[in-house]
This record gives structure tokens, C-alpha cells and sequence, in this order.
């Protein structure tokens, strides 16, 4: 096995919205529950998720 190296994720702009209702996103992994507050997010690809609100907070940052 090689010595393991760190990484830094590359900067991807994606579009989320915070959702108001409990929602069911059709994801790469399934069916995932979003609730009240919970960001979904369109990725690259246009796959969609869940993200938990402290979560995004920690990982994505407005552009505008």
C-alpha cells in the first residue's frame, strides 16, 4: 500500500435551495428524506441530496 497523501476537494459550483416541507429526493444511493430546513443540492451531474443545514454551512459557501 502507498503512503497516503491529503487532498483538498476542488471547487464545484452546484445549486441547492433550503427546502419548507418534508421532501423525498431520488438519489444515487435511493430514496433519502429531506426535512423541514435540510438543503438540496444539484450536483454536476444533476444528481440530487439532502444536505443537513450545519453541514452546508461547513462545506459550501454563496457565490453571490
Amino acid at each position: 500500500m502507498s503512503k497516503p497523501k491529503q487532498f483538498i476537494k476542488k471547487p464545484i459550483k452546484v445549486t441547492a435551495y433550503q427546502t419548507e416541507k418534508v421532501e423525498y429526493i431520488e438519489t444515487l444511493e435511493g430514496t433519502m428524506r429531506a426535512d423541514v430546513g435540510d438543503w438540496i443540492v444539484t450536483g454536476i451531474n444533476g444528481e440530487r441530496y439532502p444536505v443537513k443545514p450545519d453541514i452546508f454551512e461547513k462545506t459550501y459557501q454563496a457565490l453571490d
